[in-house]
């Protein structure tokens, strides 16, 4: 396969090309092209197909619109499009599959966009109005090294571990003590507290996606994004309990796109059930903080989570974060419960509850509000492990399966003391 386009403006070449399957498309395709400046006799029928054959013969524009409709394997028709493309043509495609992963596979080949149909003409407005910007874009000096970006999820294996406590934690620290752009982009599109911990409305940015994902670009992200500080931005809902999400995730993946143009950190905090229906969330995630307490539960579902992660996010650095842990009273020892998720826990973060208090009465992160509890300090050390996933070590999850789970549920459900055996003790 060739590598992707690159956006840029070539001289001596059209500006502008397509090739539509369908009259409908076509004549809703004319008068916005004529309205950009674009001369209508570049709006071809004939599809992929025919922009292959004619590319092969002429020279590709700056712009090309191509419709999929009639293509079987999409995928593969791009790579022969690419053949006959020359670097610097902005593509965009339009097509009837309605699906997030061919989506995914068609921005990392290069297009820039793709168009579900049907689609009204403010639609195709504006995604040539964005491809026009991204060809007429300043390019960038690539002989100056850029940090890359970092994307971390954070996972509670069970409700009120306080996963949402440490990822509004450490999208504060990065942003604050390390001075990086950071986005903190909280899923829980119902009942999420990043806002709410932060002290900040969490307006309509993150419902707003959902509905129009075609509408998520720079501008859109600058816009939505509610400010927490200089170096922190926030994306979030409050949707009615009442209105369920309506998506197939294409706003997520878009999402996570700007933030990695727009930001040198993401941090999201990704409820539980996310990972069943959009799986590909955590594609091109970097670090996964898997946050738990030291109890039968969240020992059973943080395995599940690992073995999840090894096989759909391979490519995600794993930390295991131990939360609200106390000295007495522990369902199960620290010991035991590295024995049976079959992995040492990275970080065990001490139970703070002044400190949380004072965090959620002043609004702040926790280690802002607790700068000298040892929470902050177990919070700081997780941050720094975050930062160095770049390049790091891959999955640190033991290669050899050799129990089922149900074998590794029977091993720690062991750890817990029999009632039977306790009640036939003998009493001193």
């Amino acid at each position: 396969m060739n590598a992707p386009w690159k956006a840029g403006s070539v001289g001596g070449r059209d500006p502008f090309a397509a090739f539509v399957c369908d009259d409908d498309t076509l004549e809703m395709l004319r008068p916005v092209a004529e309205e950009m400046g674009w001369s209508t006799d570049k709006c071809n029928k004939g599809g992929l197909r025919n922009a292959v054959q004619t590319l092969s013969v002429s020279a590709s524009p700056n712009i090309l619109l191509v419709d999929l409709s009639e293509s079987g394997d999409p995928l593969n028709d791009i790579n022969s499009l690419a053949e006959v493309c020359e670097p610097g043509t902005v593509v965009v495609a339009m097509g009837q599959v309605n699906d997030v992963r061919l989506y995914r596979d068609l921005i990392v080949s290069g297009l820039q966009d793709y168009l579900l149909k049907p689609f009204s003409p403010d639609q195709l407005r504006d995604v040539l109005s964005q491809a026009q910007a991204v060809l007429n874009a300043p390019k960038s000096d690539d002989s100056h090294a850029e940090k890359p970006h970092i994307s971390t999820a954070v996972i509670g294996t069970r409700g009120g571990v306080g996963a949402s406590t440490l990822a509004t934690s450490v999208a504060w620290l990065l942003s604050h003590d390390r001075e990086r752009m950071t986005a903190l982009l909280d899923l829980d599109v119902h009942f999420g507290t990043g806002a709410l911990s932060l002290d900040l409305e969490p307006g309509r940015g993150l419902t707003d996606a959902i509905d129009n994902p075609s509408r998520i670009d720079g501008l859109f992200i600058e816009r939505a994004m509610i400010k927490a500080n200089e170096k922190l931005s926030l994306l979030s809902a409050e949707a009615p309990i009442n209105s369920p999400i309506m998506t197939d995730g294409t706003a997520f993946f878009q999402l996570q796109e700007e933030f990695r143009a727009s930001f040198d950190c993401t941090v999201i905090d990704l409820p539980r059930d996310m990972l069943i229906n959009y799986p590909h969330l955590l594609g091109d995630v970097n670090a996964t903080v898997i946050v738990t307490e030291l109890t039968l539960a969240s020992a059973r579902d943080c395995i599940r989570l690992l073995s999840w992660l090894k096989s759909h996010a391979a490519q995600s650095k794993v930390f295991v974060v131990a939360n609200k842990v106390q000295s007495a009273n522990l369902e199960i020892g620290r010991q035991d419960f590295e024995s049976s998720i079959e992995r040492k826990i990275d970080i065990m973060i001490p139970f703070d509850g002044k400190a949380a208090s004072q965090a959620a009465k002043l609004g702040q992160a926790m280690v802002e509000a607790g700068k000298s509890s040892k929470a902050s300090a177990k919070i700081i050390e997780l941050s720094d492990l975050v930062l160095g996933s770049v390049g790091g070590e891959e999955f640190s999850g033991k290669d050899g399966d050799k129990k089922s789970l149900k074998d590794k549920f029977g091993d720690f459900r062991s750890l817990l003391p029999s009632r039977k055996a306790s009640e036939d003790s003998p009493k001193a």
